[in-house]
């Protein structure tokens, strides 16, 4: 590879990186082609990007970046994962080395704070960034329909009363 294009590539892992909520770093020494396409399948499904790259490439891009701090992960086969949702990668690097034994998270990096295997994992189990807007309109509507539920109920009442009256005489 040209000179050239190394800091074309740097400059625009750089770009990304600069752009990411979260960054996990995985080994994935092991796995076989079609594997590796169904993990990059699962992330890009997600919204996650997962790249693989030169170690020396990835840190030099780091440098530039809040994620300087994991520069000392990536020493071997990695590849890092990294999307703007604060779970997303996570979520999809877990479950697909706690399904696959051949990739393993080494760690990562949430905004400032850098995350060990364990709390990529604990990071995993959060609900993601969709499930929690869910959460949140559930609860917004929920007291609209228990308005609508209170304010039906009197006439409701008044009708089991005279079919029950009507059923018995």
């Amino acid at each position: 590879m040209l000179k050239k294009q190394k800091e074309e590539l740097v400059r625009n892992m750089t770009e990304s990186f600069g752009s990411a909520e979260l960054m996990v770093v995985t080994r994935h020494s092991g796995l076989t082609v079609a594997e590796m396409t169904d993990l990059r399948r699962r992330m890009r499904a997600a919204g996650v990007t997962f790249r693989v790259t030169k170690n020396r490439l990835a840190k030099r891009a780091l440098e530039k970046t809040s994620f300087a701090d994991i520069q000392p992960l990536f020493s071997g086969p990695t590849a890092v994962a990294f999307s703007t949702d604060p779970v997303a990668a996570a979520k999809v690097a877990i479950d697909y080395a706690n399904e696959n034994g051949k990739l393993s998270v080494l760690g990562g990096m949430l905004g400032a704070e850098t995350l060990d295997e364990a709390g990529v994992d604990a990071l995993a189990k959060l609900p993601s960034l969709d499930e929690l807007r869910g959460r949140i309109v559930g609860l917004l509507q929920a007291p609209g329909s228990k308005i609508a539920r209170l304010l039906g109920e009197p006439g409701a009442q008044l009708a089991r009363v005279f079919s029950a009256r009507g059923d018995s005489g």
